[in-house]
């Protein structure tokens, strides 16, 4: 069983869909390697048609725990406070928003559909912004779902658990990421990677050098080289 999506799964997936802006949201989803809730907050201003950009906005909503009795900052297992010592029974919460952004490179086939897209007024207005999808993050799922069903594309298997997934949003990424490594796994492109895909930690894009078997097989075909006639 397949870990990832081949640059000709996606394609399948593509003609899958049933309207221009399902077909979008797959190309776009593989073609930058953004997160779908980053591709859905995606406003028409956000896209630089003149310098081949597009700034992808990642918000991110973390809990912070704290003492009751001190305000000290707690981890979810702690039991007693670490600053004041007091015995913790229910620990105060607060919900933190972290907002990021980068600017990310867009290539022109792309921004040709996206503007075919515009220019036919199928971005949607909320709040007073024109957003390029008028959709939740469910109604993405479920898009990617139905049109891989469509293309009779099979299940992936997570390569670290084993388990068995349906092809969402997040495969389109990962097919974004493997693709970039199979082509160059070099220090300085996995940092590339890196800075594109917008991890905060190295070793979260590393893991696609693994994924991609690469690395793997070179170790691999370097044990029995010798044993070659």
């Amino acid at each position: 069983m397949k870990a990832y999506l081949e640059p000709t799964e996606i394609i399948l997936l593509e003609q899958a869909a049933s309207n221009l802006r399902d077909k979008i949201l797959i190309h776009l989803l593989f073609h930058l390697g953004c997160r779908i809730t980053e591709a859905l907050s995606i406003k028409v201003e956000d896209i630089d048609f003149n310098n081949s950009t597009v700034i992808i906005v990642h918000l991110k909503h973390r809990i912070k725990l704290s003492c009751p009795t001190c305000g000290a900052r707690l981890g979810a297992a702690h039991v007693f406070c670490p600053s004041c010592g007091s015995r913790i029974e229910k620990k105060q919460s607060q919900e933190q928003e972290h907002r990021r952004q980068r600017v990310l490179p867009i290539d022109n086939n792309t921004l040709k559909i996206l503007k075919e897209y515009i220019d036919r007024g199928g971005p949607v207005v909320r709040d007073d912004k024109q957003f390029v999808f008028g959709i939740n993050r469910h109604r993405a799922w479920q898009i990617i779902k139905e049109c891989a069903e469509k293309a009779e594309l099979p299940k992936l298997v997570n390569p670290e658990t084993g388990k068995v997934h349906n092809i969402s949003p997040h495969k389109l990424r990962d097919a974004f990421a493997v693709n970039a490594v199979k082509r160059n796994d070099s220090g300085d492109s996995l940092r590339l990677l890196q800075e594109h895909l917008g991890h905060q930690s190295f070793n979260t894009t590393a893991k696609y050098r693994k994924v991609s078997g690469k690395e793997h097989k070179e170790w691999y075909d370097q044990l029995w080289k010798a044993d070659k006639p």
